[in-house]
């Protein structure tokens, strides 16, 4: 690559960063239904036509978004991993690091939802392409983390194909968490509090897994 090349190429991913800042911060204040492509373009001082050379619509800017939640997410699960050694407490502090995630994340978790929810054709080199390889390295650090907990004998060996298991374990914490997002005044008004239901959503998840019961 030519440096002439080069400096454009340096200088459309430093717009395009700038672009998922401004998105950010504006989904960040508003929410991500009433974010505008409008509004993200005054955020990043550039016109709506130069918006729309980086992301065609809004939902492309949705993944555009996801794709920074998937890779924070994926960081966060494997500093979990490692303070550990034994494979059910790697799981547990994963679990964990999802809470903690959608608490100090909750833009991210809010789009990484909404993904689950766009039906995707995956074409390659787009957005949800991106999302769907950076979502599978999550998995795959589940599955992995599955597997040296039953090499390790902390986790049950017929816990069935790990990596069903951990899509099912994905898709249940992240259930759960959403449960307590949404409907905290309910609980609330039921005398149940998210605290306690997310420790019971854990501690049901890890006694799946345990080998001899906790």
């Amino acid at each position: 690559m030519s440096y002439i090349a080069e400096r454009r190429q340096e200088e459309k991913e430093r717009r395009r960063a700038e672009i998922l800042d401004a998105a950010e911060a504006v989904g960040a204040e508003v929410g991500w239904e009433a974010t505008t492509m409008d509004e993200v373009a005054r955020k990043a001082r550039l016109s709506r036509a130069l918006l729309y050379v980086y992301f065609k619509d809004k939902g492309d800017l949705l993944f555009g978004i996801a794709e920074r939640g998937v890779s924070t997410l994926k960081q966060r699960f494997e500093e979990a991993v490692g303070r550990h050694k034994r494979g059910l407490d790697q799981m547990q502090a994963i679990g964990r690091a999802y809470v903690a995630f959608s608490s100090e994340f909750p833009l991210y978790f809010d789009v990484l939802s909404r993904c689950e929810l766009v039906p995707t054709d995956g074409e390659p080199g787009s957005n949800e392409a991106a999302v769907a390889t950076a979502g599978e390295g999550v998995l795959g650090l589940m599955v992995a983390t599955l597997e040296n907990g039953i090499r390790d004998g902390s986790i049950r060996a017929d816990i069935g194909e790990p990596s069903v298991v951990a899509l099912v374990l994905k898709g249940f914490m992240h259930g759960v968490i959403q449960l307590s997002a949404t409907k905290s005044d309910s609980l609330a008004r039921a005398g149940l509090d998210t605290r306690s239901l997310l420790q019971t959503a854990l501690l049901l998840a890890t006694r799946s897994l345990a080998a001899g019961g906790v």
